[in-house]
């Protein structure tokens, strides 16, 4: 069995930034020099910087995204660290602006102690930057919303002359902006539309997977946020279902003076199944004992039980662990068909489980190159977590590679900021909006300022 390292990169542990190199968060990457990286203080300084660069530019963000979003092909190229252009800029009663680098998790502080909220759930972790988590069409769960990028109403952007372009949403290219993957220029500030902050009660139960075709819909149409994890050895689902809390739960919440509230009543059915997959992941990152960030984030589900917040206590309780992370996005409709093919592989073929499949649906996107443009999305998300020394479970990531194409072939839109094989889809039947996203891209960014080879590859 062969791995695939062109997609799924091994991990360097040992190459960490230095006096001479950039790398990407989960040190699987190379970026390009470091004597290639400028750190504007201010819009202007940026404006200058582009304006006067005769190279390519890309944005480092959080450096989360795939490496070869990120990377620059040649020592001419600058790499962009924008973390001086961050903060709160100014609030209406409705929406805040923030610069573009500011990391969600500030964002989502901010929102909170002014009571508001956005109306889009949060994904599971907030290290990144805002303006990077728009670009990828980053999302959370919920068919009432949908991703980060819909709830922006303005974008501020530095073109590639080095002038400013302020797009709202009467503007005819805002679709294109709002996921832009990096390529139309750099967003220095977003204005968000922001709603009175709720508080949630988050339902937890371990259920059969054998009716998850139709449990999908009913979880999803009856409940403001679900979120699952399916644990296919085991036929086992770990559940989230979140509604609004009742005024006694409001009360109860506000009483542990805004704490995450944990009901005293805890269920360790799944706790075998846990420990199975436990076993599993230990083999794989050959790490023994109770060690390791990533075998919290399946800990976790053993003894749970009900809880009350907010969106982001509940929610983006995501631990950043360096992982292959493979996400892709089926028209809603489709997924009971989709389920029951990933039922009939299984059971044909046994593949090695490292990690269960995690599900999470949004409604539709108004963002031409989200992955869930124009229809309800259902996102089945599949990880591989890094052994210590830096590789990776040759089972782990041949199942990643084989479960994608099943998924590309039934119309999947890969999550833009994970890892995906780009052959297996064919862009203009997966985005209706391909061609005129490339239309905007020539007309704002004509030399290819903001590119590097692979969005080269897989724009022109």
């Amino acid at each position: 069995m062969k791995q695939d390292n062109e997609y799924f990169p091994l991990r360097n542990p040992q190459s960490v930034d230095s006096d001479s190199s950039i790398w990407n968060w989960a040190q699987n990457a190379r970026l390009g020099e470091r004597s290639r990286l400028r750190r504007p203080a201010s819009e202007a300084e940026l404006q200058s910087l582009i304006a006067s660069h005769p190279g390519k530019i890309r944005v480092l963000g959080s450096r989360l995204a795939a490496g070869r979003m990120l990377k620059a092909d040649d020592n001419d190229d600058l790499l962009l660290d924008l973390s001086r252009l961050s903060g709160l800029l100014s609030t209406t009663e409705s929406s805040v602006t923030f610069a573009a680098a500011t990391p969600l998790n500030e964002v989502y502080q901010t929102l909170t102690r002014m009571g508001r909220m956005l109306a889009s759930s949060p994904g599971v972790i907030a290290i990144q930057t805002l303006a990077g988590a728009m670009a990828t069409g980053t999302h959370g769960q919920g068919l009432q919303q949908s991703s980060l990028a819909d709830e922006a109403i303005a974008i501020r952007m530095v073109l590639a002359d080095g002038t400013i372009t302020e797009f709202d949403r009467q503007h005819p290219w805002f679709g294109a902006v709002q996921v832009a993957l990096g390529c139309l220029g750099v967003v220095t500030a977003v204005t968000l539309h922001t709603v009175p902050a709720r508080i949630y009660t988050c339902f937890k139960n371990a259920v059969s997977a054998s009716t998850l075709e139709s449990d999908i819909y009913h979880w999803n149409n009856d409940f403001a946020l679900s979120k699952a994890w399916w644990f296919v050895d085991d036929e086992q689902m770990h559940v989230w279902c979140a509604r609004e809390a009742s005024a006694e739960e409001q009360q109860k919440y506000q009483l542990n003076l805004g704490e995450l509230v944990k009901q005293p009543d805890s269920n360790s059915s799944l706790n075998d199944t846990i420990e199975q997959t436990l076993e599993h992941m230990h083999h794989d990152t050959q790490i023994r004992g109770e060690g390791g960030r990533q075998f919290k984030t399946v800990t976790r589900f053993k003894d749970f039980s009900d809880v009350t917040g907010d969106i982001y206590q509940v929610f983006c309780r995501g631990i950043a662990v360096p992982q292959i992370n493979v996400e892709i996005g089926i028209p809603l409709a489709r997924a009971a068909d989709v389920i029951a093919k990933i039922k009939r592989w299984y059971a044909q073929n046994h593949p090695h489980m490292h990690y269960p499949i995690i599900l999470r649906c949004t409604g539709p996107s108004s963002a031409w190159l989200s992955p869930a443009a124009q229809q309800a999305t259902c996102f089945f998300g599949f990880v591989v977590y890094y052994a210590d020394d830096g590789t990776l479970s040759t089972e782990g990531t041949h199942f990643l590679s084989e479960v994608e194409k099943l998924l590309a072939a039934e119309g999947g839109r890969p999550h833009w900021g994970k890892y995906y094989h780009q052959h297996l889809y064919h862009w203009r039947e997966c985005y209706p909006q391909w061609d005129a996203f490339r239309a905007v891209r020539q007309q704002l960014d004509p030399t290819g300022k903001f590119s590097n080879d692979y969005l080269s590859q897989l724009f022109d």
